[in-house]
């Protein structure tokens, strides 16, 4: 009887990520905005007045790398600082018109693109499978907790 551990996945999680982030790219070449730009706008339409620190967390990204990424958007018009009304030292981040004016183009962009990628494949399945996968999210998110307590 095969044993969980003796089948390979990571191989086949990481090619389909990499395929959806290449196709996806593809299609929204036109807004100007990477795939981090684009995580980014779209947790700010769901919680807009974020400190850059807390988007970092949301995204699961470094406060520096998230720093760079609202630095070209700021550029680009997509987004604004302003200052925390409670830390002089803090800014919140706002989304611009123009950022919502794509957002629901980006959204249709990513609707396409997962009904192209789920061709033949059933809700259920689809349900069952991220169901497992999530379930080895959180067994590797485990691990680096446990990671984080033993040092």
């Amino acid at each position: 009887m095969t044993r969980p551990e003796d089948i390979p996945f990571g191989y086949l999680l990481s090619d389909v990520t990499l395929l959806f982030r290449k196709h996806f790219d593809r299609r929204a070449v036109r807004f100007g905005l990477t795939r981090a730009q684009w995580r980014a706008i779209k947790m700010l339409h769901h919680r807009e007045d974020l400190r850059q620190n807390e988007l970092a967390e949301f995204l699961e990204m470094e406060p520096i790398a998230v720093g760079r990424v609202i630095d070209r958007l700021q550029a680009a018009g997509f987004v604004e600082r302003r200052p925390d009304p409670k830390d002089r030292r803090a800014w919140r981040l706002h989304l611009t018109a123009q950022a919502r004016a794509v957002v629901d183009d980006m959204q249709e962009i990513g609707r396409g693109l997962r009904r192209d990628a789920t061709v033949g494949i059933e809700a259920a399945e689809l349900e069952q499978a991220l169901a497992v996968i999530s379930r080895i999210k959180d067994n590797l998110q485990a691990l680096e907790q446990s990671d984080d307590d033993a040092t």
